[in-house]
């Protein structure tokens, strides 16, 4: 996806909980095998960031009411990005976001079942509705991060952590949606579960199905797959790799960084990394947060190009091209 037609961001706001809590004094670490403890300490996360006792939905719809008391407008859809889990079955997540987040003019609907890759996929339908419809002028994306269950390690993948974001795409935004590419491997759908319908909640656990799969093969197939994808946006955008600033991605393991650094030769900005440490892996709030301190920074100058890769164990990779 490709164009000049000047659609980007209007705004962005994220939820970061005040609470924090060291890695090795979450409860379920001094139940974990050796593996799997050795995995948490190494993996680059020191505490995690807790929201006590909120639902998804509402921290999603929190982050939009904060982020339009601030920069005022009426959207024409709301997308919500999937959670892990839901908050209710059968109900609508997206329409308790509407109405708590009093969004009544906008379409509220779901990007479900691409993990964390939702929210690059989210900002590109939004820019892809804002084309299609010249009567709509802006689109919010809202997503909230909480665990499955009670657990917050998830071995081999990372430790999540609590967050939520809501963020505009209009017309004359900034930074610019250069290029975009997505993909997605079905192949990789069931690597992952939760057995749920006779279990209650506080027992639901994620099981990896074959975590070599997920270490080797998978690794494999993603190094692949974003460094194709890599190229074709660039190209896509007429533009070669000396003019990417900088290059941000989700906050997964710090060994991520170092992996996808050398596979692509765009280093990683080190604003994932701290935001990894600090408040672990907020799904797909992860690049939106990245992206936001990165703006707010001040080291980017209007016509600066940042790279933002995202993907997901379902398997899906997005790449896309931002211009400030």
């Amino acid at each position: 996806m490709t164009g000049s037609a000047g659609i980007g961001i209007g705004a962005i706001h994220c939820l970061l909980p005040d609470t924090k809590v060291a890695v090795e004094d979450l409860p379920e670490f001094a139940m974990l095998d050796a593996a799997s403890a050795e995995f948490a300490r190494s993996s680059g996360v020191r505490t995690v960031g807790i929201f006590d006792g909120a639902e998804q939905a509402p921290l999603a719809a929190r982050a939009c009411r904060e982020l339009f008391e601030a920069h005022p407008g009426e959207p024409d859809a709301l997308l919500l990005v999937a959670p892990r889990a839901p908050d209710v079955l059968l109900g609508s997540d997206a329409c308790r976001v509407q109405t708590e987040a009093k969004l009544h003019s906008a379409f509220p609907f779901t990007v479900e079942g691409l993990g964390c890759t939702g929210s690059s996929s989210a900002w590109a339908l939004a820019r892809d509705l804002l084309l299609a419809d010249p009567d709509r002028e802006q689109v919010v994306i809202a997503h909230a991060s909480r665990p499955t269950g009670v657990d917050r390690i998830r071995f081999p993948v990372t430790v999540v952590g609590d967050g939520a974001f809501a963020m505009t795409m209009v017309r004359g935004g900034r930074p610019v949606l250069r290029a975009h590419r997505q993909q997605a491997d079905g192949a990789f759908h069931d690597l992952f579960r939760v057995e749920y319908k006779e279990t209650p909640w506080y027992e639901w656990r994620e099981v990896c199905q074959d975590p070599s799969r997920y270490r080797f093969q998978l690794a494999t197939v993603s190094a692949g797959r974003l460094g194709e994808m890599v190229d074709q946006v660039l190209a896509d955008a007429g533009v070669g790799r000396d003019r990417v600033r900088t290059t941000l991605m989700q906050n997964v393991t710090a060994a991520a960084y170092d992996f996808y650094t050398s596979l692509l030769g765009l280093p990683i900005h080190p604003v994932c990394g701290r935001h990894l440490a600090e408040y672990g892996h907020l799904g797909a709030a992860d690049v939106v947060l990245n992206l936001n301190a990165l703006l707010e920074s001040g080291e980017l100058e209007r016509g600066d190009l940042v790279v933002v890769l995202n993907n997901s164990p379902v398997a899906a990779w997005a790449v896309t091209l931002w211009e400030v």
